[in-house]
């Protein structure tokens, strides 16, 4: 088991068919216990509760970091030292440039982008104070090839930001044993996308798409296991593409 004995927070993660999710039930195989951090306590007690035992749910709104420092103060004083987080908590809005105004471009960024800097200056001091920790932050590629499927330029824009946040980040932290790193998946079938797609628009997705099918959350998942796990013990400052050949660069 690639994390047995080690403590992951993962935001995010209560929506069934969500990555969070799906990562959660994964680090819960190799050994971790998870905390899964989401809006809703219910959701985020029932979703680690889905798991198995010994791991906890505990709401936390990414966007208040005061919410995100009282969290991981939670997370460490019910599990322990926090070893991993992921930050994975993220929205997304099908809007076209002009459509945008201030409220949705607000929110947009505040939950795709600042989410990632409260949460990670939340659990920050903590792992420098151990000298060893992993970070992993989910992107996307809409922001390397410049918009998606569903989501709009702000949503572009939010997690373009998230790749130099993190890299900024990877930099600063690694004299202290902390990597961070980051995951671009390309369309993935989750509850965010569903009953979105119809037939035709999976037909002409594909034909982009190298690898013939659209991705499903494990496939993330494996990626995300692999940055927290030593297996990448000498990878920070990454950005990792899953995407099923969509971007290829």
């Amino acid at each position: 088991m690639l994390l047995e004995g080690r403590i992951a927070v993962i935001s995010g993660a209560a929506s069934p068919r969500g990555i969070g999710l799906a990562t959660t039930r994964l680090f819960a195989k190799h050994g971790a216990k998870v905390a899964i951090l989401d809006l809703n306590q219910d959701a985020a007690e029932k979703a680690a509760e889905s798991v198995g035992p010994g791991h906890i749910g505990v709401a936390c709104d990414v966007t208040n970091p005061e919410a995100c420092k009282q969290a991981i103060a939670k997370v460490i004083d019910r599990l322990g030292p926090i070893d991993i987080l992921v930050n994975n908590a993220g929205l997304t809005q099908p809007l076209k440039i002009m459509d945008i105004d201030p409220k949705s471009w607000g929110l947009v960024l505040d939950v795709n982008l600042s989410g990632v800097l409260n949460l990670s200056q939340a659990v920050i001091p903590h792992m420098r104070s151990r000298g060893k920790g992993s970070i992993a932050c989910m992107s996307s590629v809409s922001a390397q090839r410049g918009g998606g499927i569903f989501g709009g330029p702000h949503y572009s824009a939010a997690k373009a930001g998230v790749l130099g946040l993190a890299k900024a980040m990877a930099r600063e932290l690694g004299p202290d044993g902390v990597r961070v790193n980051c995951v671009a998946p390309g369309l993935i079938q989750t509850d965010i996308t569903g009953g979105l797609l119809t037939d035709e628009m999976k037909k002409k997705i594909l034909e982009g798409i190298p690898l013939n099918r659209l991705g499903v959350a494990d496939d993330v998942a494996n990626i995300f296991l692999f940055l927290a796990s030593d297996l990448s013990a000498y990878v920070t400052g990454s950005v990792l593409d899953v995407n099923g050949g969509m971007l290829i660069h």
